[in-house]
């Protein structure tokens, strides 16, 4: 069942999904139970190989190696001999020669994390490759949604935002669907794909959407950088007809709906300020549930065959025979 890699969600089988989520919901209970470090990976390297800016991802990734016990190295692209010419290829097989054990990988070009996993025997994790993929998040997301449903089939999901450009929504509504999730697209016509899979509702009025009785809200950054054209008039416009204002929030609290966002917010544009305060607004949750999720998938991943693992830590402590650091 383990894998050299996590690349994609589409790869994924439901029975594989599933066993991420249980092994999640067991290393939350571990470190929101005094448990901050657990010697799962002691010994193994893991390198943080971001070409693209990022806060949560990567100190979520950085905290959960280290609750795992492992080394963490982080690959300043910025001083190195990146910049005076050095390919992908090159930089690899130089890291390669390190004997590294995980690599954490974020880039711009779609398809980089998979051509990395296929040169180097250590385990390669996508941490987002362009508007292709971004398994983990869709990982954290399902276990935030599984939180408040157990079981989740049959639950709506509208996803609102620039659907076109996002990694998130791709990652996230293909994992949800997995789980017998409906899922539903809302936004601009231009930042709606024309053709997205038959399974998938798609909305360009936001009352038309709401129409269709959701149980979740998720927004989606505004990703001007990734915006070579002008795909609408402005940004306050934008948060007129598609972001949650004041007014909107309270319809929303009123259905009780929840309300979630992978981050950053920009604030005034996909939401007015206060969502943050909204006591269905899983923003929090979603951050916090990133470190649990990047510990399963660390611990159930299998580098190159080097140290084959029969079961995952979170197994063997079940069993008794892995022992917890205070």
């Amino acid at each position: 069942m383990a894998r050299k890699d996590l690349l994609d969600i589409a790869s994924l089988h439901r029975e594989e999904i599933e066993f991420l989520l249980d092994q999640s919901t067991s290393f939350k209970k571990l470190f929101t139970h005094s448990v901050k470090k657990i010697p799962a990976l002691e010994g193994k390297s893991v390198l943080m190989l971001f070409y693209e800016a990022s806060t949560r991802t990567h100190s979520s990734f950085e905290v959960a190696a280290k609750r795992l016990s492992a080394e963490v190295t982080n690959f300043d692209v910025a001083h190195s001999s990146i910049t005076k010419g050095e390919s992908v290829r090159e930089t690899i097989e130089t890291l390669q020669a390190m004997r590294t054990d995980y690599i954490v990988v974020r880039h711009s070009h779609p398809g980089l994390p998979g051509m990395i996993a296929r040169q180097t025997t250590a385990s390669v994790i996508n941490a987002g490759d362009g508007a292709h993929e971004h398994p983990t998040q869709a990982l954290l997301d399902a276990f935030t949604i599984r939180e408040k449903f157990p079981d989740p089939r049959g639950i709506k999901v509208l996803i609102i935002g620039d659907i076109l450009h996002s990694r998130v929504a791709r990652s996230t509504s293909t994992l949800l669907q997995k789980l017998g999730v409906e899922v539903a697209y809302l936004g601009p016509g231009s930042l709606v794909p024309k053709y997205v899979p038959e399974s998938i509702r798609r909305f360009t009025d936001y009352e038309a959407a709401m129409a269709w009785a959701p149980d979740v809200v998720y927004l989606l950054r505004v990703q001007l950088e990734r915006q070579d054209v002008q795909f609408f008039p402005s940004v306050r416009e934008y948060h007129r007809v598609y972001g949650i204002t004041n007014t909107r929030l309270a319809e929303i609290r009123d259905r009780g709906l929840y309300i979630m966002h992978p981050g950053p917010v920009n604030r005034g544009v996909e939401l007015c300020d206060a969502v943050m305060d909204y006591e269905r607004c899983l923003i929090t949750n979603q951050v916090e549930n990133g470190i649990s999720i990047r510990m399963a998938v660390l611990d159930w991943l299998t580098p190159g065959g080097e140290f084959p693992k029969q079961e995952s830590y979170v197994a063997r402590q079940r069993t008794g025979s892995a022992l917890l650091i205070p």
